[in-house]
């Protein structure tokens, strides 16, 4: 235990454990922090291939603006997405090095509303 304080710039006789600069942040939850915000871009790319796809390979549907309509949508909030991914590492990136609390699930929501409601378009335009 002695010798993983000594690694981690820690006295081994302090029993407070090593001191923390402020600011100083654990590499860990920084890089899950950029984990995350790589999967908001991932889901983004996903949404934006999605509207491409609907855009230029699915036949057109029954209403004739309906496909430029659901693809241009997939499209924004593919780019929405990516957004809201990099406003939100930012408020975890520095709420870490700040101590502040977390951003809370408002991004989350709104993306799977927007979804949702793509979703729904296609259940009524098929």
């Amino acid at each position: 235990m002695a010798e993983s304080m000594r690694e981690a710039g820690g006295d081994a006789e302090d029993p407070d454990g090593p001191a923390v600069l402020p600011g100083a942040v654990d590499a860990r939850f920084t890089l899950a922090a950029e984990r995350t915000m790589l999967a908001w871009l991932r889901t983004s790319m996903g949404l934006i291939a999605a509207g491409v796809a609907v855009l230029h390979i699915v036949e057109p549907f029954g209403n004739s603006h309906a496909r430029s309509l659901i693809g241009s949508t997939l499209l924004l909030i593919g780019a929405l997405a990516a957004v809201l991914g990099l406003v939100r590492w930012r408020r975890v990136d520095r709420a870490l090095a700040d101590g502040g609390p977390m951003p809370g699930p408002a991004s989350v929501m709104v993306l799977t509303l927007l979804v949702v409601v793509v979703a729904l378009g296609f259940i009524l335009w098929q």
